[in-house]
């Protein structure tokens, strides 16, 4: 009788009889809530609620808040990885009167690529033993332009790493380099390979994290997001994806919050577009 009386084909009702439950609003969470699940898992179940959004705002073109977002991550039990205590493993030098000057002051900014670099060693355990890492990280483009890992911490671990960094250019002339106290970064070796390849030493204090945030910041997402959830039987597997991780995802497809959500091998080709116009 309704049909007949608003002129409304029966085929007509009944299809709207099956869709009259879902609201726009529920068809619109529900989108965004499997484009959530998606971008959690493409990005390693590293990314918490505000890189997501990021992400859906200004990549996938989905318009939505951090709350929302928060909000279905805690609905479909999605939780960020979580990071660990900090723990001092520094070795300080045995003279501190020829130490370097600390020229970063903590403020680990840069103009332009090459111009102001930081670095450190942390430890990686494996099935065989310890394996350690060096790292030189570009403080304009938070890019891992350096390093190297080795089954030993002598010096020759840290130069190997910033032969890396300036074999591939990404060492200006006189640039600023960066580190804590350990043994390594205060020997006479590597002072004569800083001024060989016209290197300027920076060093902060002995056991004080702030000093070298942006080196510690790294090493901390790295075990964070890939290392601590793995077990590693050989260095091998350790080195193979510990290089994996740093290559293929953080430099080139991780969303840096210090970059604005920027991703770092997207800042240096904007760096090096900007300088070649100008050229």
């Amino acid at each position: 009788m309704m049909c007949r009386l608003l002129h409304v084909s029966r085929s007509s009702y009944y299809q709207w009889a099956g869709h009259a439950g879902t609201t726009a609003t529920a068809a619109r969470r529900t989108a965004v809530t499997e484009l959530v699940v998606q971008v959690f898992h493409d990005k390693r179940q590293a990314y918490g609620c505000r890189r997501i959004a990021w992400v859906l705002n200004n990549e996938l073109d989905t318009p939505c808040s951090v709350g929302l977002v928060a909000d279905i991550m805690r609905e479909q039990g999605l939780c960020a990885v979580q990071p660990r205590a900090y723990k001092v493993t520094t070795v300080a030098g045995e003279d501190p009167d020829r130490m370097p000057a600390d020229l970063i002051g903590r403020d680990f900014t840069a103009e332009a690529p090459g111009q102001r670099l930081v670095g450190d060693i942390t430890y990686l355990r494996t099935g065989e033993g310890w394996l350690y890492l060096a790292t030189v990280i570009d403080l304009c483009t938070r890019m891992v332009v350096g390093w190297q890992m080795a089954d030993h911490m002598r010096t020759s671990l840290v130069t190997d790493a910033l032969d890396m960094a300036r074999l591939h250019g990404h060492l200006g002339h006189l640039a600023v380099f960066h580190a804590d106290r350990g043994t390594q970064y205060t020997s006479n070796e590597f002072a004569r390979y800083c001024t060989t390849n016209h290197i300027t030493r920076s060093v902060g204090r002995t056991g004080s994290c702030f000093d070298n945030a942006a080196a510690e910041s790294f090493f901390a997402t790295l075990k964070n997001e890939m290392y601590h959830r793995y077990r590693f039987p050989t260095r091998k597997r350790a080195r193979f994806a510990v290089a994996e991780y740093i290559e293929v995802f953080y430099n080139r497809k991780r969303h840096h919050s210090t970059l604005g959500y920027r991703i770092p091998a997207e800042v240096l080709k904007a760096h090096q577009t900007t300088a070649a116009t100008a050229a």
